[in-house]
């Protein structure tokens, strides 16, 4: 049940959900963060074709934008169907990871997946954590840091959700809904009221389409390796969207009067969970230096972004960003494991860089093809793969690499 990809690996993606993409998709997030360092794209290979593909599916945005794009959630869908099954790949939706067996301490024997069969193995000889938390690695024993503080604590996640129905012209034309500090916006009538105790300070939106804006709005703290926490979650998450639509229609009537909320999001926003270590564990001072590696597989260029309310963000200016180690994706003391997206290694002020979609799309072409190498050359220990050989095969493949 698993098809030939472009290194010439068998796979099999094996996804929660009933779509593929994630955040992007399932969690409704609005916008792409920024894909350039504020002169050209950074996040190339994979992660710019399907950019770019999804532009076509927001057709109000201009060509030449780069930054803060907003997404048609149901064509990046069709988008990541397209690819990933022209790619040879095979997709099983609907199944969650349940268990892991070891054949030894260092080794992935099989993994036990849930769905509408039972129980299921699967046996790979590479094995890629994407699911965000990093449960997989987690589960086979690897170490791993949560939180930005002594406590745990972790940065807060939102439940996104969409708008329909609104006033376009007067959306565009009127004052920004978002800026907090400026008493002549909504948000801050909104909140500043005291009629409104689920709407906070945070109100991201984008128009994604005629009438139709999406929002990544509202903080919660969730536990997101607990089950019970992520459906309280869910509940409140969903109540917010609705009293935020409430504050709209009671401080920018012009826009909102006869909106109404057409879909929340099926997929949390978590910002925070486990950072799986790796062989290297990237920091902020390597964010702050612009570093570059001799094993790096892509670029980054996203600001430090915590959202916890006690670390101020930071920015580069135009036309910097770091280089992301392989080694960020090869979690120690397992030798048949690659990580990918937002659990790689790294500490817990760079995490709020490295956490975004577009690197999480860079680190996920490099897993994938790490692992092939791994097979081909190594015996399946992906420690050990020949770094200058990925690098010239991403390269092959569009990616920024220096």
């Amino acid at each position: 049940m698993t098809g030939n990809t472009r290194e010439g690996a068998k796979t099999l993606l094996i996804e929660a959900m009933g779509q593929l993409g994630g955040m992007g998709t399932a969690g409704m997030v609005p916008a792409w963060c920024p894909f350039s360092d504020g002169e050209k794209i950074i996040y190339k290979g994979l992660a710019e074709k399907i950019f770019r593909e999804s532009m076509k599916g927001v057709s109000h945005e201009p060509e030449n934008k780069l930054d803060w794009v907003s997404i048609n959630p149901e064509y990046l869908m069709s988008i990541y169907d397209r690819m990933v099954t022209e790619s040879g790949a095979k997709v099983l939706f609907f199944s969650r990871l349940a268990a892991v067996e070891m054949s030894s301490d260092d080794t992935i024997d099989a993994i036990i997946v849930s769905n509408k069969a039972g129980l299921v193995a699967f046996k790979g000889k590479a094995y890629i954590d994407a699911t965000g938390d990093g449960d997989l690695a987690a589960w086979s024993g690897a170490s791993f840091k949560r939180g930005y503080d002594e406590e745990g604590s972790v940065q807060m996640s939102s439940l996104c959700f969409s708008f329909a129905n609104i006033d376009s012209y007067d959306y565009i034309n009127g004052p920004t809904l978002y800026v907090w500090k400026d008493e002549s916006t909504p948000l801050y009538k909104a909140v500043r009221s005291g009629k409104y105790p689920l709407v906070d300070t945070h109100f991201c939106n984008n128009l994604v389409g005629p009438d139709v804006i999406q929002c990544n709005a509202g903080h919660m703290t969730v536990d997101t390796t607990d089950p019970w926490a992520i459906s309280e979650a869910m509940i409140l998450g969903r109540q917010k969207a609705v009293q935020y639509l409430e504050a709209m229609k009671d401080v920018r009537p012009s826009t909102f009067s006869n909106a109404f909320v057409v879909k929340t999001a099926s997929l949390l926003g978590v910002r925070d969970s486990r950072r799986i270590e790796g062989d290297y564990i990237f920091t902020v001072e390597d964010w702050r230096q612009r570093k570059s590696f001799e094993d790096e597989i892509g670029r980054n260029c996203y600001y430090i972004d915590v959202h916890s309310g006690k670390h101020k963000p930071e920015h580069y200016k135009k036309g910097e960003s770091h280089g992301i180690p392989y080694r960020c994706l090869t979690p120690k003391g397992i030798k048949n494991l690659l990580t990918a997206g937002r659990c790689i290694s790294t500490d817990e002020q760079a995490f709020g860089s490295t956490r975004v979609m577009p690197c999480c799309l860079v680190t996920g072409e490099a897993a994938g093809m790490a692992a092939a190498h791994a097979i081909k050359q190594t015996r399946n220990d992906v420690h050990k793969i020949d770094t200058s050989y990925l690098r010239k095969r991403l390269k092959e493949e569009g990616q920024l690499i220096l």
